[in-house]
């Protein structure tokens, strides 16, 4: 079963790599497949998905969505089912593998999966961006990884730096083997290493911002040395091409203003004409429809709302906004009760669930200055890792409850039944809290005792 639920996680990120619908139809079927022939799952993981009703009411948003756009047009039908599969692939992917009837050693196994597979993405975006010119940035040079065209360089960025976070918790894990270490350490150097390749500003500042949340975490001061030294180095480290590239964001023109780049006020420019989209289309434009009305607000017809909440705002309406909030507040709801769990009590033990609350938290900010969370081949993988990752959690919360079962704590023994003689001399006072906990002390302060008898 673990080779069937295997095959979906390498597949998936590599689409590009096969002919068209290739890895997705051969996904669906294995997947099937495997549901099919697996174990039942008992009562504690039979239970709803935490994501699962979210999920649906997100299915339902598009599914409107869908039939507006079919309304107004129906000459792009082809298109928009391939957009709308979305929909359908997500709740699906994520179900499959939060049932997937595996034990705990097994969906440890298929996370570490997921992990491996997104660091060989970024070594195929380091070997493409070494073959770059270093010494000058060009939009014509950008990698992508196994995403395909340049113009996936943005999202390939996102999509690295959100499993960037699992592997960086394994490495600053305390007390595991060193071997672990130095493998988790080598794969976020990939990981980090390939963002820097795909020159997504974005994924520079969600990386930077998971790792130094995980070092505060950590340690304090080791987070504060690590900044001093990135601000101290980086501009001697880093190749020319990188701070060529983040120095773009601000430009000074001849008379001395200070101004920013055209991919920055272009989105400006983009979300201020979705705001009027939306005023004139308050139920949405229809799904997969935002590309073709932009022009009529904006000087960027046919380009992408850069935001994917706005995205989601103007092709859906209200409902399809609330419904991908929910999403994202059910993601995050999941990930404190994974860190709140009884099974993740010491901190060594709670590796992946830090690990995995950062990279929900960097999938989101990834949407707000682009749209990723509609790209089946970028998300694919996370959604099998929240599957996963809500499996294992259930399964280590249910071994830690028969272990407490088991052992159950001794009920505290009553101050009357440990001193009879304090209860018998004094019998009022051996009912009250301080004489119950401090037989002594009522003896000793008879007064306060007293203060304590009424009751509340």
């Amino acid at each position: 079963m673990r080779l069937l639920y295997a095959i979906p996680i390498v597949l998936l990120p590599n689409t590009a790599h096969f002919p068209a619908d290739v890895s997705v139809g051969v996904s669906v079927s294995v997947l099937a497949l495997a549901m099919l022939l697996g174990q039942r799952n008992p009562p504690h993981l039979a239970r709803t998905g935490y994501i699962m009703p979210p999920l649906i009411a997100l299915f339902l948003a598009m599914l409107v969505g869908f039939i507006a756009a079919q309304w107004h047009d129906l000459t792009n039908a082809a298109a928009d089912l391939r957009e709308a599969k979305v929909a359908v692939l997500f709740p699906f992917l994520y179900l499959a593998y939060l049932r997937c009837g595996l034990d705990l050693k097994g969906t440890r196994q298929l996370i570490v999966l997921v992990l491996l597979v997104a660091v060989a993405a970024g070594l195929e975006a380091v070997f493409q961006g070494l073959s770059f010119n270093l010494g000058e940035f060009s939009e014509l040079q950008r990698a992508t990884g196994p995403f395909g065209q340049i113009k996936m360089a943005n999202r390939a960025g996102v999509f690295f730096a959100m499993f960037l976070p699992m592997l960086a918790a394994v490495a600053i894990r305390p007390r595991q083997s060193q071997f672990l270490r130095l493998a988790a350490i080598a794969g976020s150097v990939i990981l980090a290493t390939a963002i820097l390749f795909t020159y997504s500003r974005q994924s520079y500042l969600i990386g930077l911002f998971a790792i130094m949340i995980l070092l505060v975490w950590r340690s304090i001061p080791g987070a504060l040395l690590v900044a001093v030294l990135l601000v101290a180095t980086s501009a001697t480290f880093l190749p020319k091409s990188v701070v060529d590239r983040v120095t773009q964001t601000q430009q000074v023109d001849a008379s001395g203003a200070v101004t920013l780049d055209v991919s920055t006020t272009s989105r400006f420019s983009i979300w201020n004409g979705t705001i009027d989209m939306l005023r004139d289309h308050p139920a949405g434009v229809g799904l997969g429809r935002f590309n073709e009305h932009i022009g009529d607000y904006t000087d960027y017809a046919g380009k992408d709302a850069h935001n994917g909440f706005l995205l989601t705002l103007a092709e859906c309406g209200p409902f399809g906004l609330l419904a991908l909030l929910w999403v994202f507040w059910r993601l995050w709801r999941l990930t404190r009760d994974l860190r709140h769990s009884p099974a993740a009590a010491r901190p060594e033990m709670r590796t992946f669930e830090v690990g995995f609350t950062l990279t929900v938290v960097s999938m989101a900010l990834g949407n707000m200055y682009g749209s990723p969370f509609f790209d089946s081949v970028v998300m694919a993988n996370f959604w099998i890792l929240c599957g996963l990752m809500e499996r294992y959690g259930r399964i280590k919360a249910h071994a830690a409850e028969l272990v407490a079962a088991h052992n159950p704590k001794p009920a505290p023994i009553p101050a009357g039944q440990r001193f009879p003689l304090v209860a018998r001399a004094l019998p009022g006072r051996a009912k009250s809290r301080e004489a119950q906990q401090f037989p002594l002390l009522a003896r000793v302060f008879p007064g306060l005792a007293k203060r304590r008898v009424a009751p509340r």
